[in-house]
């Protein structure tokens, strides 16, 4: 994980107010193990991920395989506790895989069934089928996808409307969910809802459970994802997390700063894409890079990535010391997407009208960083959150 150092002995409670200029100064390094686990997964993704490939995966035409590469390596067993099973990876774990995954464009469900439903899981208690999921999870036998977004784009706990309640034959759950990371593919969905006295649940339910229709369909960016309906579904009271808030707030915590770690990784790739066509795409007898429209516009795209990276490894370091809070995802959230949007539009533009077909990869990392931006509240959505707390303090 990135190494958080302070450069003296005495500690700031301004640490929680991103980028304070009174903020203790940190230095970001991955440590060597996670450096030596970049290299075999980039390796690994170079070799089984190339842009052609997963074109033909998307299209149906393929199969990587990779899924059971990626258990062999740890990476799927990463992110879970080791009382699970796991390997107990940290928030710059999650985000030193999570870069790597937006620079390949991976559509494996390493969010939806690990990051997000194996780590929920881990913290239920350990009854009735639970750790059987879990373990299953973290063996890649076993697929799950948060089911939370209702409609609204935010993620909020706020616009719940899925009712948990109890039925004549135990607890049951109604509702719809919308835009279900991997939920076409999971065998267990971990639902966020609401009980009859309002408080927030968690319950987990096979996906094949009576009463679950699911509706697939593919997002912007290519990704599997799929629409809900819970038609009274019986949930093991066992698989029910009652009072769940803050444990619903780290699960959005967690896709937040791992999305925010793919779109940088996105960033990234552009950024090498678009500087190399610059420099040898001739206009007028010269590469284009040269002309000074051209050159100030990959300098600003170099500087919103570079702004990009150092405020996810900020927020990552903050995670990993257990003080970031609401607002600092928030603010990480916001600046990605704005920064992102910036240099992929950059890129296209810079491209021209062959940046946004099918067969050049550069339109494919703009689809996935707008699509990114959408997910768990976006730009627009994280500002105003970060312009409430701010008021309210």
């Amino acid at each position: 994980m990135p190494a958080a150092t302070r450069s003296s002995g005495t500690s700031s409670p301004a640490i929680s107010r991103p980028f304070a200029p009174e903020a203790e100064a940190m230095n970001f390094e991955f440590s060597d193990e996670q450096v030596m686990l970049r290299d075999s997964l980039s390796r690994l993704l170079d070799q089984r991920y190339a842009f052609e490939l997963r074109r033909r995966i998307m299209a149906g035409q393929a199969e990587t395989g990779i899924w059971s590469e990626l258990v062999d390596m740890g990476i799927v067993a990463m992110p879970l506790p080791e009382a699970c099973g796991g390997l107990g990876g940290s928030a710059s774990d999650i985000v030193a895989i999570s870069e790597l995954f937006g620079r390949h464009l991976v559509i494996e469900p390493l969010l939806p069934s690990v990051i997000l439903t194996g780590r929920a899981l881990a913290r239920f208690d350990p009854a009735g089928p639970v750790p059987q999921w879990i373990a299953d999870i973290g063996t890649g036998a076993l697929r799950g996808a948060f089911a939370h977004e209702e409609g609204s784009g935010t993620g909020a706990s706020s616009t719940l409307s899925t009712k948990l309640y109890e039925g004549e034959a135990g607890p049951r759950i109604r509702g719809s969910k919308k835009l279900v990371l991997g939920g076409g593919e999971a065998g267990v969905l971990l639902i966020s809802a609401l009980s009859e006295t309002k408080a927030v649940c968690l319950a987990a339910v096979p996906a094949d459970a009576e009463g679950i229709e699911v509706r697939r369909y593919r997002a912007l960016d290519g990704r599997p994802v799929a629409d809900i309906l819970l038609h009274d579904v019986a949930v093991d009271r066992a698989a029910i997390m009652a009072g769940a808030d803050a444990e619903l707030e780290a699960l959005l915590a967690d896709a937040r700063l791992a999305l925010a770690a793919e779109a940088v990784g996105a960033m990234a790739v552009l950024m090498a894409t678009t500087a190399d066509f610059a420099g040898t795409r001739e206009q007028f007898g010269r590469p284009i890079g040269s002309f000074q429209a051209i050159a100030h516009r990959l300098a600003d795209m170099k500087i919103a990535y570079v702004k990009a990276r150092a405020s996810l490894l900020y927020i990552a370091a903050l995670a990993d010391s257990g003080r970031a809070t609401s607002r600092d995802i928030s603010v990480l959230k916001a600046q990605v997407g704005r920064l992102g949007r910036e240099i992929a539009q950059g890129a296209v533009q810079i491209h021209g009208g062959i940046g946004m077909t099918d067969e050049l990869p550069v339109g494919h990392y703009l689809k996935h960083i707008l699509t990114i931006d959408g997910l768990f509240g976006n730009t627009d959505y994280h500002l105003r959150e970060i312009g409430r707390v701010v008021a309210a303090a």
